[in-house]
């Protein structure tokens, strides 16, 4: 139980940060869906789908890579930081000279008619945001792999601050000031302009900015020594996982990059804009799955010589997934006062709230997508990442063609029923190839059990009131804790 106790202890001091910096960036939406209207914030979800995307593509698939070789490289392990750090300075690099060279056919594309300039603007600024992000990457895997959370979940606080200051300094500071002083006034209005989305992506990138300051220290570290063999050995390894990150973010947003484009104008943006409000109230689950993998990666890497690694990861899997249906149970009890985050005038909540309906199937993504982040351990701790690659790309393919067939008739309806479909196909592949060539002995039986009854109590609770859906909710908390009562004896006891 000491294993399990190191496990926990890891995923608590680095995804407490995350999760605080996440939650502190949900307390904005209230604000952000008041100032814009479903439509204008369907730009925003569109637009950070983008960046998700590109965040994946820049990230070169570095930071997993960077873990796995500090456990297989001897002697010099400086250099592993050296070369992970050099592939993503150079590919954000390229990056951006590209994005700002062809910024205006980008806008085109992506604002579909819509006004040029403004999205010109949106491509230059996503287009510097993830540039900046990628170079923070192994910055802050170094950070993890040295041993300073504390000081890691100071820079990630300090961003999400930044970030909520200056939002509120764009929404409300500058045009109370505008008003109050008529020279301010004057002066802000050559560079200011009051109700723009653009200003949401400026305080992002100033946010993004300033993390990258707090972060010199690690980037000064860097040495511009490149090992040419540990590169081509490490780029070997990584491009697979590449592949599995964006095939992961097209299962997980592309639904949102296409629907402006699949349904009729102006429909697109406004079912893009309630998907993706209503799909802030799953964050909590998200952040748990997050949690989860910050603390698991390194973990499974440092622990996978022990002999009992294997029945360990397997009863980490097993109570992973028996939480996360309790997270999700508990959501959806409470979806009634969680859609109060969800705030604007009466007209603009009711446009939001019309899709609340598909927060528990949301939620029900996030379980799967957490068991098949825990099945993929498989594949990287055996240096079998091809097989990465594979899931991945039939997901992106099952997710591309779901999307086609679905999103123009049944909208964010049909992008949840998407990716649902795409997870359970990964997670089957994941399973099966896994058990072949890395057998890892989970409890198949109890934990698609736990996932049937967590499924059906989710629904349940969500169409009773909010009294009945929590009496239901606690009593599976009593369920569970009566079935699973003596490993949590073990684990007080220890």
């Amino acid at each position: 139980m000491s294993v399990v106790k190191k496990f926990v202890s890891d995923t608590m001091i680095y995804g407490l940060s995350t999760i605080i910096s996440r939650m502190l960036g949900f307390v904005i939406t209230p604000f952000l869906t008041r100032s814009f209207g479903a439509s204008v914030y369907g730009i925003f979800t569109q637009m950070f789908s983008y960046a998700s995307m590109l965040n994946a593509i820049l990230a070169f698939g570095m930071e997993t890579t960077f873990f796995r070789y500090l456990q297989k490289v001897e002697g010099d392990k400086r250099k592993v930081f050296d070369t992970s750090f050099f592939v993503t300075l150079f590919m954000a690099i390229i990056f951006l000279i590209t994005a700002f060279v062809f910024a205006e056919p980008l806008a085109r594309w992506a604002g579909n008619g819509k006004d040029l300039s403004d999205f010109t603007a949106y491509v230059k600024l996503i287009a510097l945001i993830v540039s900046v992000d990628a170079i923070a990457v192994i910055p802050f895997a170094k950070l993890r792999a040295d041993g300073r959370p504390i000081r890691y979940g100071l820079v990630k606080l300090i961003n999400i601050l930044v970030y909520i200051g200056f939002i509120f300094l764009f929404l409300y500071g500058i045009p109370w000031l505008q008003d109050y002083s008529e020279s301010f006034k004057s002066w802000s209005l050559t560079w200011y302009r009051e109700g723009w989305l653009g200003n949401v992506f400026v305080a992002n990138l100033i946010a993004s900015a300033a993390t990258l300051l707090l972060l010199i220290p690690q980037v000064m570290s860097f040495r511009m020594h490149v090992d040419a063999a540990l590169l081509r050995n490490m780029l070997t390894y990584s491009f697979p996982i590449l592949i599995a990150n964006i095939s992961f973010i097209i299962n997980e947003n592309l639904d949102k990059m296409m629907m402006p484009h699949l349904l009729p104008e102006g429909k697109g943006d406004l079912d893009v804009g309630i998907y993706g409000a209503v799909a802030k109230l799953a964050l909590f689950l998200n952040l748990f799955v997050t949690a989860f993998r910050l603390g698991a990666e390194p973990f499974f890497f440092s622990y996978a010589k022990n002999e009992n690694a294997r029945k360990t990861y397997a009863m980490i899997m097993e109570y992973f997934v028996i939480a996360m249906l309790l997270v999700m149970v508990g959501l959806s009890a409470n979806l009634e006062w969680l859609k109060e985050f969800i705030r604007g005038t009466e007209e603009k909540q009711a446009e939001f709230w019309s899709g609340l309906f598909i927060v528990p199937l949301l939620l029900f993504n996030y379980v799967l997508l957490g068991i098949y982040m825990n099945l993929s351990v498989w594949y990287k701790l055996s240096d079998q990442t091809r097989y990465g690659l594979y899931i991945s790309g039939l997901g992106a393919i099952a997710t591309i063609g779901m999307n086609l067939l679905l999103i123009p008739k049944y909208s964010y309806v049909g992008a949840a029923v998407s990716t649902t479909i795409t997870y359970l196909l990964m997670v089957s592949l994941s399973y099966f190839w896994g058990q072949r060539n890395y057998a890892i002995p989970y409890k198949v039986g109890k934990i698609c059990v736990y996932l049937v009854i967590g499924a059906g109590l989710a629904w349940l609770v969500y169409e009773l009131n909010i009294w009945l859906g929590n009496l239901v909710f606690i009593g599976f908390v009593g369920a569970v804790a009566y079935l699973e009562k003596d490993t949590i004896r073990r684990v007080l006891r220890r």
